[in-house]
């Protein structure tokens, strides 16, 4: 599964058609006492709602063929079920419409809520846009122009109906504030039974695992109260931070005298598959002959590369993680993720087992983060700094039906991004081999990232050729279970880096 642009999608001809949800007539929001989370709270505070697009380089979504004909009656009622089912979906602010309200940098933004049975579905058909190239456009402009973590609906969908072959394309596409990268990679196969069920005139299932976002948000909230500037987790950034002068990690060689945090260019954008199948696993057959899993694999090429290709001693970026602590989040639509610091310093020699090991052991440590909020604390260090350096990595066959979700064309997306300053990789084994997306300053030479790239391959590779150490096998492919509860050597949100302010 590629996480690509929209643009980089070729979304066939078709009759194309908007979908939002929309409040009942007679219906009214709820205010809840129940907060936003951490993260939620600094995306909005940075949110201009002056800006006449919300969205430009803020929105993330999925795209994928629905393997079935487009039923107009049907899939509305597929929207609506799924706006019931969620109630993040459902969630708006307080005074979110009020242009004269420039953030909420000073308040803590009211949470209004309405009842799933006060959702109704309104379509927009958009006649005159039917070719492939236009229909990116047109979609691209909305979304930038519609989606915003300030104004409800939070999360737009549209259909391209291909009436050559009886079926249709799914865009989902919403502000950051409402879906995260896991969410966007599950969302395929629960719109696809969703509509399946009402076709066929079937109830729908359900679940304690979509469990209410905003129950998880009272739970980030308390314990990120929890925290002190002396306990284990804080004390673990401080000294993290402290290795870089109290600020963030950058990549180095992407920083210049003349970055800037906005620049009026797209960042360079590049999605490629780095490794074949069989490559990938006489990889893998290597490293879990010496006791390690691929992720550590990916984590110690990647500082072999960054030393190789610029000469750098250590990789010093963050990591998302997945932050759904109980099951009753496991197929929520929400925003549930937590970034962590990971420092990698190789020896000299680059050892290959040494190399491994040291990977692991970092990766292992940096578990004592997992469950503090990053924004809180930066705030108890006080650090203002921004990420601007992150790398993720998934295994995607710990997703339900990865291969389904292949053969639907399923593809993540992210909006492009203005930044001038931030590099973030996104690394997933997928089914086919082993596949890199990355989003990096225009400024920054090509060259120069094809180049660690070829490094980073080049690493892999090598973990296949070296000569294998006496060492009993290791740890089997982690569960999505065991991957959201932290467990294994590392845990990455599937899929993505999504963060605030940074939009990665």
């Amino acid at each position: 599964m590629d996480y690509t642009h929209l643009s980089e999608f070729a979304v066939r001809p078709g009759a194309l058609t908007l979908w939002r949800a929309e409040l009942a007539a007679g219906a009214a929001w709820v205010t809840d006492e129940r907060p936003f989370t951490s993260v939620h709270v600094r995306h909005c505070r940075d949110t201009d709602a002056t800006d006449p697009r919300p969205g430009r380089g803020r929105w993330i979504g999925t795209i994928f063929e629905m393997d079935a004909p487009f039923d107009a009656a049907h899939w509305s009622e597929t929207v609506r079920l799924w706006h019931a089912r969620h109630e993040g979906l459902r969630t708006t602010l307080a005074s979110c419409g009020d242009t004269e309200l420039a953030s909420y940098r000073d308040t803590e933004p009211e949470r209004l809520i309405c009842a799933a049975a006060d959702v109704t579905v309104a379509a927009e058909p958009v006649p005159d846009v039917t070719e492939s190239r236009h229909i990116n456009e047109y979609l691209t402009d909305a979304l930038e122009l519609r989606l915003s973590p300030l104004r409800w609906p939070h999360c737009l969908l549209a259909t391209v109906e291909h009436a050559e072959t009886a079926d249709f394309t799914v865009l989902v596409a919403a502000d950051h504030s409402v879906m995260d990268a896991y969410s966007q990679a599950i969302v395929i196969l629960e719109l696809r039974a969703l509509y399946a069920a009402v076709a066929q005139g079937e109830p729908v299932r359900e679940s304690p695992t979509f469990g209410s976002s905003a129950d998880f948000a009272q739970w980030e909230r308390s314990m990120a109260a929890a925290l002190t500037p002396e306990c284990e987790p804080v004390r673990y950034w401080r000294r993290f931070l402290d290795g870089s002068g109290g600020m963030l990690p950058r990549f180095e060689p992407a920083i210049t005298a003349s970055s800037t945090a906005v620049s009026h260019r797209p960042q360079e954008s590049v999605s490629r598959k780095l490794l074949s199948l069989t490559d990938l696993e006489r990889v893998e057959q290597a490293v879990t002959e010496r006791g390690h899993r691929l992720s550590v694999a990916v984590f110690t090429a990647l500082a072999i590369a960054y030393r190789r290709t610029f000469g750098y001693i250590s990789l010093r970026a963050i990591m998302p993680i997945a932050t759904r602590p109980d099951l009753r989040w496991l197929e929520s639509m929400g925003w549930f993720v937590n970034v962590v610091p990971i420092d990698i310093t190789l020896a000299p020699d680059l050892d290959v087992d040494s190399a491994l090991e040291t990977t692991r052991t970092t990766l292992r440590r940096s578990k004592v983060a997992n469950d503090a909020t990053w924004t809180r604390v930066l705030e108890l260090l006080g650090c203002t700094d921004r990420p601007r350096f992150g790398v993720s990595f998934l295994d995607i066959r710990v997703l339900p039906d990865y291969e389904l979700v292949e053969s639907l064309r399923g593809h993540t997306l992210r909006a492009e991004s203005y930044s001038g300053d931030e590099v973030f990789f996104w690394i997933v084994r997928a089914a086919d081999g082993l596949r890199l997306s990355t989003r990096f300053p225009a400024s920054f030479p090509a060259v120069e990232m094809d180049r660690f790239l070829a490094e980073f391959t080049r690493a892999m590779l090598e973990f296949a050729h070296a000569p294998q150490p006496k060492v009993g096998i290791g740890p089997a492919i982690p569960s999505a279970t065991q991957v959201l509860r932290g467990e294994g050597d590392t845990a990455v949100d599937p899929g993505s880096a999504p963060l605030a302010p940074a939009r990665v």
